[in-house]
């Protein structure tokens, strides 16, 4: 799966409609948050920094809840806009979900495995292990 990096709000209006995940590099307004989703219709998450999750306001939170579009917190280490706008999740990371879930582990005990094992944010391992079912 590739996330889309969205540094700025001038980036927003430069978005493809068949995006379906972005990580928001910056503090994105409601607004911004508006005009992404009406621009990417096809959207089923919002990856938002610590940092900056903290303020997104409730109304939004229920938008996109009402839309069935995830909010994630996390970040996106070691991405480099300047080379390439995406950060790619790599097969190796599904192939290790197909691995523990093989292996009898639940979703819990992956998520703690991965985020420990891969330094991945909890809710983009959960995100990632509901939609790989």
């Amino acid at each position: 799966m590739k996330i889309r990096v969205v540094s700025s709000k001038d980036e927003i209006n430069s978005l493809g409609p068949n995006e379906q995940m972005i990580h928001f590099a910056f503090r994105p307004s409601n607004t911004d948050i508006f005009t992404l989703i009406t621009k990417c219709p096809d959207v089923k998450a919002l990856h938002i920094p610590q940092s900056y999750i903290k303020t997104v306001s409730k109304s939004i939170r229920m938008f996109l809840e009402m839309k069935g579009i995830a909010l994630l917190e996390g970040d996106v280490w070691g991405h480099r806009k300047d080379i390439n706008e995406y950060s790619e999740i790599s097969q190796g990371v599904y192939d290790r979900i197909d691995e523990y879930r093989i292996d009898g582990l639940s979703d819990e005990e992956i998520e703690g495995k991965m985020s420990r094992d891969l330094h991945m944010g909890t809710d983009l391992i959960r995100f990632l292990l509901k939609n790989k079912k």
